[in-house]
């Protein structure tokens, strides 16, 4: 096996909060990638650059861009040219009611599990989280496909 006893344990528990993420989104009729739109919106008070979509949620642009004509077309957001080559979401009044009803109460859970923890624990998981991202991006930048010889 390729795998550490802690790598295989952390993976499995990256993987298991995913998927507890998509019941969520499920639980709440939404798809993964409407309610990671609309949770990056409420977050940004109704308001974000698209390409902050994308890196934010490390969604694909084909579907960032399929979520986000669904959304307008069901009068969830609005699409506004801003800048040369971006464009800003905005949550419609509707957009702001589900937003209210959906991902500003998966934000509430997820402030109430960390408000629970003691400071230093919390900040702790934070920054071993963010430093265990930073490790693995560097570490990552440099692999490429190697074909067979």
């Amino acid at each position: 096996m390729y795998t550490s006893d802690d790598m295989r344990r952390l993976t499995r528990l990256i993987c298991e909060t995913d998927a507890a993420y998509h019941r969520a989104a499920v639980r709440l009729g939404l798809s993964d990638s409407a309610m990671q739109i609309l949770y990056t919106l409420a977050d940004g008070e109704g308001s974000c650059l698209l390409r902050d979509i994308s890196a934010l949620t490390g969604i694909s642009k084909q579907t960032i861009h399929s979520a986000i004509r669904r959304l307008e077309g069901d009068g969830v957001l609005t699409v506004e040219p801003s800048g040369a080559k971006n464009k800003r979401l905005r949550l419609t009044p509707q957009g702001e009611q589900l937003a209210a009803r959906t991902v500003v109460r998966l934000i509430e859970t997820e402030n109430r599990i960390l408000a629970a923890w003691p400071p230093e624990e919390a900040a702790q998981y934070i920054a071993l989280t963010e430093r265990y991202l930073e490790d693995f991006r560097r570490e990552t930048r440099a692999l490429r496909y190697e074909a067979e010889p």
